[in-house]
């Protein structure tokens, strides 16, 4: 009888985690504001901050996404309830250019740090 008690006591324990992902790699604000419309190439933009994760031709011009996203993860297990709570953020930045390959207007949201672990409430 205790052996089956202390079975049951183990698998039924409470349990819990955290885990915390990132794609990418962080993007530098101080680098965006860097990048002057006008007079920045595509080698240049390039050369700076890497390949983008995505390119987007717009006719003979083209625009370029970089994204560095945080993901973090919280859960506990009480018996057969779980709760899981997920909180993704992430840095944008896209960066236009013309048909000369110069860059024309530069976008960006900084927001990866304040991604959260929290568990969802009831």
């Amino acid at each position: 009888m205790n052996k089956i008690l202390i079975l049951l006591t183990v698998v039924l324990l409470p349990g819990c985690f955290i885990s915390r992902s990132t794609v990418d790699r962080p993007l530098d604000a101080a680098l965006v504001s860097a990048l002057v419309p006008g007079e920045t190439t595509a080698d240049e933009v390039a050369s700076l901050m890497g390949a983008p994760a995505e390119v987007v031709q717009l006719g003979r011009r083209t625009a370029w996404r970089y994204e560095y996203k945080v993901q973090k993860q919280a859960a506990a297990f009480l018996f057969v309830l779980g709760l899981r709570g997920m909180d993704t953020q992430s840095d944008r930045v896209w960066v236009f250019f013309d048909e000369e390959q110069k860059l024309t207007h530069v976008g960006s949201s900084f927001a990866s740090s304040e991604a959260s672990y929290a568990l969802p409430t009831l």
